[in-house]
């Protein structure tokens, strides 16, 4: 298993990867985790991504670091604000977190971004954590660059990635990480004195994944792109929403200030009055309070009818 992913992982991103360096997981949350758990001390100072995946903030404190927010901003496509960045990043930080495409905007990080980001770690003397997830899932020919491609990265890097998104692999448990040698072996120690290991089926079904065809991973990505210009098309009819089109991944992220309600409040008042379940934007950080995150896994004949349902709850 380590074998394959090290070859097609390097191959993906035009990198060298040594078995050694790779740590299968039941999921890709140990590989969030775990690094965090040997990398961070009492105080040690992480920057990470707000609106972000919640575990984020979550495992840098279990850890008893200290979690400090970098705000994705909307007129930067969701990428990192550059100039908030440079004011926290300091001689503290330890660890910078990286999501790109990104759970809950959809945002993808520019590889100008990335080398100005790349520079500060390289200054600072830190690690990167890259959570990889959705890197296949992008759209308008774009790609998700991965920061370990840059001079002198490779070596701070943790590069987390996974099944449950490209593969549609969810319940099966199964993700990965790539980090240096000495940090895989620690990480390795973790996992086998709290999870054991990975399930035996489970990796045999994905070294199938990885090495059979890849076709319907591009048709899956193609479908995602016609579903994704469906739901933001129709949420911007909606009054008080505006929504940028996602570079990534499968969620939409829209702007719902203009309701004059909070995204607790309306969230709620959709699912009560329009039958839709979505997510607030403001368990994901505080940053996300304004916004909405809506998936568009579904059929799109599923999300004509769930924008159509908002529709009529909000005019």
């Amino acid at each position: 298993m380590r074998e394959v992913l090290a070859e097609d992982a390097g191959q993906r991103r035009g990198i060298k990867i040594h078995p050694d360096e790779v740590v299968v997981s039941p999921g890709g949350k140990p590989n969030l985790f775990f690094p965090t758990l040997a990398l961070i001390e009492s105080g040690d100072e992480v920057i990470y991504p707000n609106p972000g995946f919640p575990t984020y903030e979550a495992m840098i404190k279990v850890a008893d670091g200290v979690p400090v927010a970098i705000p994705l901003v909307e007129e930067n496509g969701f990428s990192f604000d550059l100039e908030a960045f440079d004011k926290l990043v300091n001689e503290r930080t330890k660890l910078i977190i990286l999501n790109s495409p990104s759970n809950p905007t959809g945002g993808v990080i520019p590889a100008a971004d990335l080398e100005h980001i790349a520079s500060q770690i390289e200054r600072y003397d830190c690690w990167v954590m890259s959570d990889e997830l959705y890197t296949r899932i992008v759209y308008d020919g774009l790609e998700a660059p991965s920061i370990a491609t840059l001079p002198e990265m490779r070596e701070r890097t943790i590069i987390v990635d996974g099944f449950s998104k490209t593969y549609a692999m969810t319940g099966w448990r199964l993700g990965f990480g790539i980090m240096p040698k000495e940090l895989a072996a620690r990480i390795d120690l973790l996992l086998t004195h709290s999870i054991g290991s990975t399930a035996h089926f489970t990796q045999i079904a994905g070294i199938e994944a990885v090495t059979g065809p890849q076709e319907m991973v591009n048709v899956m990505v193609s479908e995602y792109q016609l579903r994704r210009n469906v739901i933001v098309d129709g949420l911007n009819t909606i009054p008080g929403f505006t929504c940028q089109k996602p570079q990534g991944a499968f969620y939409a992220f829209p702007n719902i200030t203009g309701t004059g309600m909070d995204s607790t409040e309306l969230a709620n008042l959709i699912l009560e009055k329009a039958g839709v379940a979505l997510l607030p934007g403001n368990p994901f950080g505080g940053y996300g309070e304004g916004y909405l995150r809506l998936s568009y896994a579904n059929s799109i004949e599923n999300i004509e009818k769930g924008i159509e349902r908002i529709r009529t709850v909000l005019i």
